[in-house]
């Protein structure tokens, strides 16, 4: 029971995290069809806006979060206006997107990295303390990241089904020529759209910096495996992506636990194959017609 309380809080906490990624990248090829390569280095960001809010400028937790999420809605913006709102016309945009989210997260990993060193930081806004479960100390940092992750969830959820700017957004996704011709503003949906994602992966980097250590690369790994729930669920799946980041959380830390943390990513990438062997639109995604 001890074991099975400590896996389910570990796989909780990562599954929160990568979940607020995912979301976030599953939003963005939902509206836009496209594979934001930078949404990794946005998480990087996001934790070294809060490390600097708090060591540099002396502010409190709570502002250091806002300024977080700040700097992840401009850079959600800067992305469309700098990046993809100039390619959009491109016949090739789904490849040549790719390309230039690519040569933008190297770098804004490099401006990092000139700024801050490559010398790993302790992320300051995190909680001290612990709670007991029977035997085992659950960290409250473990807490605030669940907690965190489930509430920033909530919010994209009541945002999508509750609000005129969640209508648009589901709109444009599933048929963004007919959504403009109904007089939706398509071009402002795509940018709040990657203003969302901004958002989403800046507090994840956040979270996740405050379990791990912030370094340049923060955003790396959380970027590949995001892309793997997204491919597992469905990419343009919302709430497939957060289940899939939940499901192969458990099921990593399982796997790491019985077989040793070096098999639980080999897993993932198997998952992945089977999936797209088995069902190449994801267990939750639809098959897209393309009329030719």
């Amino acid at each position: 029971m001890d074991v099975a309380i400590q896996i389910l809080v570990t796989g909780l906490t990562v599954g929160g995290m990568y979940a607020l990624s995912a979301i976030g990248l599953s939003l963005v090829w939902g509206a836009l069809g496209m594979l934001n390569m930078a949404h990794g280095v946005l998480l990087t960001l996001g934790g070294y806006v809060a490390f600097a809010a708090v060591t540099y400028a002396g502010a409190p937790w709570p502002v250091a979060v806002v300024a977080t999420m700040g700097a992840g809605a401009l850079m959600g913006f800067f992305i469309y206006h700098g990046v993809a709102r100039v390619l959009l016309r491109n016949p090739e945009f789904d490849t040549v997107v790719i390309i230039a989210t690519v040569g933008l997260a190297t770098a804004l990993e490099h401006i990092v990295l000139l700024v801050f060193g490559g010398q790993p930081y302790g992320q300051p806004v995190s909680f001290q303390g612990s709670l007991s479960i029977r035997t085992i100390n659950v960290p409250a940092q473990n807490l605030a990241v669940m907690v965190a992750s489930f509430l920033f969830m909530m919010i994209v959820a009541a945002l999508l089904s509750k609000t005129r700017t969640g209508r648009a957004i589901r709109a444009t996704a599933q048929n963004r020529e007919l959504a403009r011709i109904l007089g939706v503003p398509v071009e402002r949906v795509y940018a709040q759209v990657l203003a969302i994602s901004g958002v989403l992966a800046s507090i994840s980097g956040l979270l996740l910096s405050g379990i791990t250590m912030l370094s340049p690369t923060l955003g790396d790994d959380p970027m590949l495996k995001a892309f793997i729930m997204c491919v597992v669920a469905g990419f343009g799946s919302v709430p497939g992506a957060a289940i899939a980041a939940f499901a192969l959380a458990l099921v990593e830390q399982t796997v790491a636990f019985a077989l040793g943390a070096r098999w639980g990513f080999p897993l993932l990438l198997l998952l992945v194959i089977i999936t797209l062997i088995l069902r190449p639109q994801g267990v939750l995604g639809r098959v897209r017609a393309i009329r030719l």
